[in-house]
């Protein structure tokens, strides 16, 4: 149930609405995108539409809510009881990867590109819902830090680090690009947890794929 509004059909029909208009909001922008445009990609009218949405703010809201539904049930739910905090954070950083990645993700780039556009009440959901995430990776991190297992680095530091390496993939990852979507996910996790490894130790379930080379985010999915 997100903060404003009703609490929306849990059927089908509501969620495809909801797919649809993140499909049309990630290609036009938040801005660029109308209510009467959402409704006829939905094949309703704009009446039938706000049978299900009261307004486009408690919709961005409700994209917004269900992307980390998404998240938290493809990503946090699969490495919770992981006991291995090292291979806790390094199958949480592959989860989040493929979710990014993958086909049906405009719901959680949403969070991510119109994260600004919310205001009040709704925002200060979702930023908590964004905040238990954080405080996840810092947790798991200590973990290890206490285990011997990695680099004793400022947990916070860590956790946006780890944020921002598995965010931005969205930016400038192609599907049809050069590099496959498991050469980048393995690339990424051996590139991130190699530097917090504590030196002398290998880090356990280490992959050995090529890391990949800090290069510009825009030439590094193209086809060369």
């Amino acid at each position: 149930m997100t903060p404003v509004g009703r609490k929306p059909d849990d059927g089908e029909r509501y969620r495809a609405i909801l797919e649809t208009a993140a499909r049309l909001i990630c290609e036009r922008g938040y801005e660029g995108t109308s209510m009467q445009e959402i409704a006829d990609a939905c094949r309703l009218t704009k009446a039938g539409l706000y049978h299900y949405i009261q307004n486009k703010e408690q919709l961005l809201s409700s994209i917004m809510s269900y992307g980390m539904d998404l998240f938290e049930g493809q990503v946090l739910a699969k490495v919770r009881d992981i006991a291995d905090p090292v291979e806790r954070l390094r199958s949480c950083m592959r989860r989040n990867i493929e979710l990014v990645t993958h086909g049906a993700n405009k719901e959680v780039i949403i969070i991510l590109h119109e994260h600004a556009t919310l205001q009040g009440e709704a925002r200060e959901y979702i930023d908590r819902r964004k905040k238990q995430y954080v405080r996840f990776i810092e947790e798991t991190f200590s973990e290890a830090v206490k285990q011997g297992r990695m680099r004793p680095l400022e947990p916070t530091i860590v956790a946006f680090s780890f944020l921002g390496m598995v965010l931005w993939v969205y930016k400038w990852f192609k599907p049809d690009g050069r590099l496959t979507e498991e050469q980048i996910i393995s690339g990424m996790v051996d590139l991130f947890f190699t530097g917090l490894a504590v030196p002398g130790a290998s880090v356990a379930g280490a992959d050995s794929a090529t890391v990949l080379s800090l290069v510009p985010p825009t030439a590094v999915g193209e086809k060369p």
